[in-house]
């Protein structure tokens, strides 16, 4: 197939509607900096560290929710613009004040937001961690206020967030 994708049979099975994605491992150069950032900034929970080579950090007490390892990258530094690699680890919270709580812990600790919209079916915050990987905070409306076009299809958009609104939904 030598790199091209070979176009889709019309009669392929979906994927089971229960399926989700349960972790994400990202390459690290230095582990105390991103645990740092994952740990003291956004508030997971550390479940297991091996050295200065790897740990496992979670919400609520899972096994893990992000890997973060210095395997094959300590000391290294962010790839380089225009090459291909993961475009950003999206964290889902459960409520619009627990992502009001993430972004003033965001900014609180000084960090940038790259951007910040409202997509109609979420709402989401972007920005890096120290390593230059993308971070997505965001919220899921409810299916109900989803936005659609008269066929019922999903009509999704990108607006500006009102970030200034979304913390006083924190204060609330």
């Amino acid at each position: 197939m030598s790199g091209e994708t070979k176009a889709a049979s019309t009669s392929f099975k979906p994927i089971a509607a229960g399926t989700r994605i349960g972790h994400v491992h990202l390459k690290v150069a230095d582990l105390d900096r991103a645990l740092g950032f994952y740990q003291d900034v956004l508030g997971f929970e550390l479940m297991q560290r091996y050295g200065d080579q790897a740990a496992f950090i979670s919400a609520g007490g899972y096994h893990h929710h992000i890997g973060l390892n210095t395997w094959h990258s300590k000391g290294g530094r962010p790839p380089p613009e225009g090459t291909t690699g993961l475009f950003h680890t999206a964290i889902l919270y459960p409520t619009r004040a627990a992502l009001a709580d993430a972004l003033h812990r965001v900014l609180s600790a000084g960090i940038t937001l790259d951007g910040a919209s409202d997509h109609g079916v979420s709402e989401a915050l972007y920005l890096r961690d120290p390593d230059e990987n993308g971070v997505e905070l965001y919220r899921d409306r409810p299916e109900a206020e989803w936005p659609r076009h008269p066929d019922g299809t999903l009509a999704m958009f990108t607006h500006r967030l009102d970030v200034e609104a979304l913390l006083r939904e924190r204060e609330a």
